[in-house]
């Protein structure tokens, strides 16, 4: 009698499919120049957001001040939370009647949607910032920029604009319709441009004021783009941190406005991430 074995068959394996993977870097580079060429497809929406800063500089500074040079940093913290602010409205329209829903099909991570828009808000509102700048030169203002001085003003602009950008991603994804957008949009850009020391020191407002201010980080912007660009003593560094080592003090105000991009950039890719699903 002969025993007779079987050899149990191994389960086959079931092939699974599996998502492409992508170059991030690659896929940023085409989300970006999509969003550019939706935010700049003709001359004139390239020369429109150029007249803001310019009239800004014209009218606005002279208008309130002698001082055009300190008023113009001033409406620097005016021009860069609109602009990119008002950039939601474009968000919105994408994702009413634009190719974002097919967007999100695609295999990249959704953050990167959020990083290409980003770029492109940073870039538009650097570009008024330099008009402005430019047109107030022109009109007769004085800047005195050193390079240590120009890279605090670079840092405090962009780390000011990472933010405003993200606080439109954040209502962008939460409000459903343009025109509640619009309604809501202007406050949140400027509300905080009244209590930042805009056009006077934030140590001439009521105590308690003094203190709302100090917790902004446009404050905390206004003052170091002052000390990089017109007042070298850092009058408006003092009134926030009343230290004796100006270079401490920037520091603490430049790590503050990019704790708070940071933290606003991380809230508006879960928001985007989440309403996406929806």
């Amino acid at each position: 009698m002969t025993a007779i074995t079987t050899t149990r068959p191994k389960p086959a394996r079931i092939a699974t499919a599996t998502r492409p993977r992508t170059n991030r870097l690659a896929a940023l580079r085409t989300l970006t120049l999509r969003r550019f060429a939706l935010s700049a497809r003709t001359p004139r929406e390239i020369l429109v957001p150029l007249l803001t800063p310019i009239l800004f500089a014209d009218v606005i500074a002279p208008a309130l001040a002698k001082t055009t040079a300190f008023v113009a940093i001033g409406t620097v913290g005016l021009l860069v939370p609109l602009s990119c602010i008002l950039a939601g409205v474009g968000l919105i329209v994408d994702r009413e009647s634009g190719a974002q829903r097919d967007l999100l099909a695609a295999p990249v991570p959704r953050s990167l949607l959020v990083l290409g828009n980003l770029i492109v808000a940073v870039c538009i509102a650097s570009l008024q910032v330099v008009a402005l700048i430019g047109a107030a030169v022109l009109r007769g203002s004085t800047f005195t920029v050193s390079a240590s001085g120009l890279a605090w003003f670079l840092l405090a602009t962009i780390g000011i604009a990472i933010a405003m950008h993200s606080a439109a991603e954040i209502l962008a994804a939460r409000i459903p319709k343009q025109e509640e957008y619009v309604g809501v949009a202007p406050a949140v850009a400027l509300v905080p441009w009244f209590f930042a020391g805009s056009f006077f020191r934030i140590n001439a407002m009521p105590a308690g004021l003094t203190v709302i201010a100090k917790a902004l980080p446009l404050t905390h912007a206004l003052a170091l783009m002052r000390y990089a660009m017109v007042d070298h003593r850092a009058a408006g560094l003092h009134d926030i941190w009343g230290a004796h080592s100006t270079t401490m003090m920037a520091a603490a105000s430049l790590a503050v406005v990019f704790a708070f991009a940071a933290l606003m950039l991380f809230i508006a890719s879960r928001v985007f991430a989440r309403s996406a699903m929806r």
